[in-house]
């Protein structure tokens, strides 16, 4: 996949592309499904396939004080797309100018100038320019001209959920702890990236060495809780892990924020430094506060017995 970064830059599409447009946060069942009708189409009208998205969420432009933490990052984004077989990707840098500008000068500058449209598929309930203006109904209106459709998705409906999959519902999983379920939606385990960081060493004290993961304060973490799991290394050796999550109130009153730290099972080496990926399988149970360090030790065992288990069916 081709990612185009500079909108004064793109190549010469002279058999025309069919795009479609939007966030993508998690490129989930929902995204993917869309994405495979852009393949369909295109196949057809032997044209090029490409997605526009945007370098971060619009809202943390717009209305930066209720903007939604991110179910991916950026470099997770563009990989993610790029598996699901799309041929251009036009990342777009959204700010006060972005959000100020019309639908219709977004349509002729990306769709028309950069990608050569002939087809544009997009969600039925798709918004986009100043103050939302741009929908379905404006995409059909301006087409003719320029020469491309405009083809309407329906959403897709999640299994035993009320509604259609979405990243908003898939984050208000992930906030009850709800990893599996999020999963089933995003057609994957929720996966979160960082750098391995030190911490003050009281798991390898307590015979659990983890690894600190820091995690972007943008991304989305699942409930506080206990976890298992997979690591990944930069090296792309994957390892079974149990995941604490949360703010070790046995040890701590006030901890401002949930730490992720990461208990490789069979492994010992050190990680610091390291940018580490984390997928979550299942939720284990809730944080708890013990009375004691050596209750909290029989109980981190019996956790790592219970995610060596949970990640070997």
């Amino acid at each position: 996949m081709e990612v185009i970064t500079d909108l004064r830059a793109c190549p010469a599409l002279d058999r025309g592309t069919v795009v479609t447009i939007g966030f993508y946060d998690g490129v989930h069942r929902g995204h993917q499904a869309l994405i495979g009708r852009v393949r369909e189409l295109a196949a057809t009208r032997g044209c090029a396939t490409a997605v526009a998205t945007f370098d971060r969420h619009p809202a943390m432009i717009v209305r930066p004080s209720s903007a939604p933490q991110l179910l991916t990052d950026l470099d997770q984004r563009i990989e993610l797309l790029a598996a699901s077989g799309v041929d251009y990707c036009v990342v777009i840098h959204f700010d006060e100018a972005r959000a100020a500008e019309p639908a219709e000068e977004f349509v002729t500058e990306v769709l028309v100038d950069c990608l050569a449209a002939r087809a544009v598929a997009v969600g039925e309930d798709f918004h986009f320019g100043r103050g939302r203006g741009g929908d379905v109904a404006l995409l059909q209106r301006l087409g003719p001209r320029p020469g491309f459709d405009v083809v309407p998705f329906g959403l897709v409906e999640g299994a035993g959920l009320v509604g259609p999959v979405s990243s908003t519902a898939i984050r208000k999983l992930l906030a009850a702890g709800e990893v599996e379920a999020a999963a089933d939606l995003l057609g994957r385990p929720h996966e979160v990236r960082g750098v391995v960081e030190r911490g003050d060493g009281r798991g390898r004290e307590l015979g659990f060495p983890t690894a600190n993961v820091a995690v972007p304060a943008e991304i989305l973490l699942p409930a506080d809780g206990i976890y298992a799991g997979w690591y990944e290394r930069p090296s792309g050796a994957v390892h079974a892990t149990a995941i604490s999550l949360g703010r070790r109130p046995t040890f701590y009153a006030d901890a401002e924020a949930s730490l992720l730290e990461a208990h490789l099972l069979d492994f010992d080496d050190l990680l610091y430094g390291e940018r580490a990926r984390v997928r979550f399988v299942r939720r284990l149970r809730g944080e708890e506060r013990f009375e004691s360090v050596e209750a909290l030790v029989d109980q981190m065992g019996r956790d790592v017995a219970a995610a060596r288990q949970a990640l070997a069916r």
